[in-house]
């Protein structure tokens, strides 16, 4: 599959390291042995030039880092986490964000370089223009309280099922 690269974006490989710049920021990375990336006309196509099964079992993966790069860099990438349960607050400070979770003390998470966190009511949204990143960041303020599964309290994401269990029966 050919990657489009849209207007605003340039992409450029130099030896072994592809990269990214747009609007949003610039990204890199490296591409394995046996992947060979050619770009011209708006596009980007990813091919092996070996027979190993290395290249065969990267060359999807290396077509998805570089999507995932161009697509970083003209638009971004952002997760939404909500909070169920009561009491359970969050807010941005600077460049941390603080989770009022249930426990003793609230939770301070730094966020990394490059990520961006926005609050509204019981909902935080992590963004920025790294996917691998992005996706990180809200797993780890996820795991800080996962949703359990008797009363669905918790740290989940929009639209994330939890499966409810029944909970305690009266005695006989």
């Amino acid at each position: 599959m050919v990657i489009p690269i849209p207007k605003g974006v340039e992409l450029k490989m130099a030896g072994r390291k592809v990269s990214a710049k747009g609007p949003k920021g610039e990204l890199s990375c490296d591409v394995l042995d046996g992947i060979e990336v050619d770009i011209q006309d708006g596009n980007a196509a990813v091919r092996q030039t070996s027979t190993e099964k290395n290249a065969s079992a990267v060359h999807g993966l290396s077509r998805a880092l570089i999507n995932n790069m161009v697509e970083g860099v003209s638009d971004g990438f952002s997760k939404s986490l909500e909070l169920h349960g009561t009491g359970y607050r969050a807010q941005v400070q600077g460049n941390k964000v603080v989770l009022n979770l249930g426990f003793s003390n609230p939770v301070d998470y730094q966020l990394p370089q490059g990520i961006e966190a926005a609050v509204e009511g019981n909902k935080i949204t992590v963004s920025g223009i790294d996917k691998a990143l992005v996706g990180q960041v809200a797993a780890e303020i996820r795991q800080f309280r996962p949703p359990e599964p008797y009363k669905g309290k918790g740290v989940r994401y929009v639209g994330e099922y939890v499966r409810r269990k029944a909970g305690k029966s009266a005695g006989a």
